[in-house]
């Protein structure tokens, strides 16, 4: 399934939708003003809470937390030690990693599982600059957490690079 995002030159703030492949809302990004720290949603067309997207304080890295249900989900690091390409790890609260690499501020990028594709992150498809889409390749894998991690990794490397 994939979902397109079309965020930052049609987003309000930090609000944008995310479609599905039949430009139905799917999600909504609502970043979420006059808080102390970054923090984002990811809501059903509905308005639900799904997903809530949080800097984390005092971290020694720049990390982001991934929560469901005001209940930690994951934790996403930038892994230190990739010279090439933007690398990051995805750390959920039950021990699994995912790694995310490629080019990020570019949306090249794949969300992995032990070697396994999940999903991919690219632009390729579309020839508005500020659009991208998230290809979930597994069924069985839970979109709204991929789509929200590749929000994240996006929202921490152009973080990283203003600073």
């Amino acid at each position: 399934m994939k979902y397109l995002v079309r965020d930052k030159i049609f987003a309000i703030g930090d609000d944008y939708w995310i479609e599905d492949e039949q430009g139905r809302h799917a999600f909504l990004v609502d970043g979420k003003a006059l808080r102390l720290r970054d923090t984002l949603e990811l809501k059903d067309p509905v308005g639900q809470v799904l997903i809530t997207l949080r800097q984390k304080m005092f971290s020694l890295r720049d990390a982001m937390t991934i929560e469901r249900d005001e209940r930690p989900l994951a934790t996403v690091r930038r892994k230190r030690l990739s010279l090439l390409r933007n690398h990051y790890r995805v750390t959920l609260v039950e021990g699994t990693e995912l790694d995310v690499s490629g080019r990020i501020l570019d949306r090249e990028f794949t969300v992995e599982y032990e070697g396994e594709l999940l999903a991919h992150i690219s632009r390729q498809w579309f020839h508005v600059r500020e659009t991208y889409a998230v290809n979930v390749v597994r069924e069985d894998t839970d979109a709204a957490l991929l789509v929200a991690v590749a929000v994240c990794v996006i929202r921490m490397a152009e973080r990283e690079r203003e600073d």
